[in-house]
């Protein structure tokens, strides 16, 4: 990286790219100009993408001057999977130029400190999930290589000061939000726009196209399995190992036949998955907007996601494989509240347990007596959801246009 400065302009120069970061400052924006970005990036999903729908289907023309930043790699393979979508290569030149004109930021993860933003750009971040792990300035040591846990810190807050909206999915997120983020600016008190999907399109005929479109049979029981990425388990940086934390052949055999295993992973953990001989029972779907997941799924499967939380909507079973419990919540991340007590299924921590429960659900087709437990931990984190959120953000979108 170069840095210049020529009659008071600094000048960036970073990988071969000439970035006049404090220049934009002065730079008038176009209200109607907006910029969304989801993963960094890495796809077209999320809390974004739901806000991009809902405002292009409430003002059609605005789909003129709405843009999805993503990352190079992913262009082509983005721009045919969503043709009608203006798509913009990160850090070219387009993307520089749209940055620092846009009327509005909608993004779901960190920008890079060294960006600037134009003080007439209003930046609105959703964040990407209801936190059961310390987050921010909350994690005492940062296991991110590369990363040293002050410096850490110094770039959540300086973020954080950057966003002028907040949405928070209920009020302990906001709560640990205020804190973790250190953010003092408003907050949006509406729950998760991308939960919008699960009240509109938890219907019977729905349910079965998405299962048929997505693992070929409408009348199969669907099991995800969702796991959340583990932070000190890297081979690089933005590279992690992923594992199936249990064998496919004993995970059938306490199933029916009828049942289909989805493996949702992260998305820095989905390229490398071993499910040969079990290409027929075993779907991989990294991509497909997760709402679609969690409409086709009889039951999840997770550990510490924030999967749990989204899930809940829909008052359906799930059941917790924490194998690594101890480690996870004491040595690398911690948790806000007591995960055992909460967590809204059985909690399995050893493989024989996993499969006891497996066999449970498919005899059943529910957990004995998780059904109250389930309804209160939809009514802490689930609250403020009621299939309006993404309508909310467009008003204040659009209350920003018309000023």
């Amino acid at each position: 990286m170069v840095n210049q400065v020529i009659k008071g302009l600094k000048i960036v120069i970073r990988n071969g790219l000439i970035v006049l970061n404090d220049g934009f400052l002065c730079i008038p924006v176009k209200k109607d100009l907006l910029v969304f970005e989801s993963f960094n990036g890495n796809d077209i999903n999320d809390n974004p993408a739901a806000i991009y729908r809902q405002l292009v289907h409430d003002r059609p023309e605005l789909k003129a001057t709405a843009y999805f930043g993503v990352k190079p790699r992913r262009y082509h393979e983005l721009h045919a999977q969503y043709p009608d979508i203006k798509l913009v290569k990160r850090f070219s030149f387009k993307w520089v130029w749209l940055m620092a004109h846009a009327g509005f930021w909608v993004f779901n993860s960190r920008l890079p400190n060294w960006w600037h933003k134009n003080k007439g750009t209003t930046y609105i971040q959703t964040w990407h999930g209801t936190p059961l792990k310390h987050l921010g300035v909350d994690i005492e040591h940062v296991a991110i290589p590369g990363t040293k846990t002050a410096d850490y810190y110094q770039q959540f807050i300086r973020e954080a000061a950057r966003w002028d909206y907040l949405i928070a999915p209920n009020d302990y997120s906001k709560q640990i939000f205020r804190s973790a983020f250190q953010f003092h600016n408003q907050f949006l008190d509406i729950g998760y726009p991308r939960n919008d999907v699960l009240y509109h399109q938890n219907q019977p005929a729905v349910i079965r196209q998405l299962k048929q479109r997505l693992v070929g049979d409408p009348d199969t029981t669907v099991i995800t399995y969702a796991p959340t990425w583990r932070d000190d388990d890297a081979i690089k940086t933005g590279q992690y190992h992923f594992e199936l934390p249990f064998k496919l052949q004993r995970f059938f055999e306490q199933v029916d036949d009828q049942t289909i295993l989805v493996l949702r992973p992260h998305y820095l953990v989905k390229d490398h998955i071993d499910i040969r001989e079990f290409e027929d029972r075993v779907k991989i779907i990294a991509d497909e907007d997760i709402a679609n997941l969690y409409l086709i799924s009889d039951l999840m499967i997770t550990d510490y996601s924030s999967v749990m939380f989204d899930f809940a909507n829909l008052n359906r079973p799930m059941l917790f494989y924490a194998y690594d419990l101890e480690h996870y919540r004491d040595q690398l991340r911690g948790f806000y509240f007591d995960y055992q007590a909460e967590i809204p299924g059985p909690l399995a921590t050893t493989e024989d347990a996993f499969d006891d429960y497996l066999s449970q659900f498919a005899t059943q087709g529910a957990f004995a007596g998780y059904r109250s437990q389930l309804a209160g931990f939809n009514q802490k984190y689930c609250d403020w959801e009621d299939g309006s959120a993404s309508e909310k953000v467009v008003k204040v979108i659009l209350g920003g246009i018309q000023k």
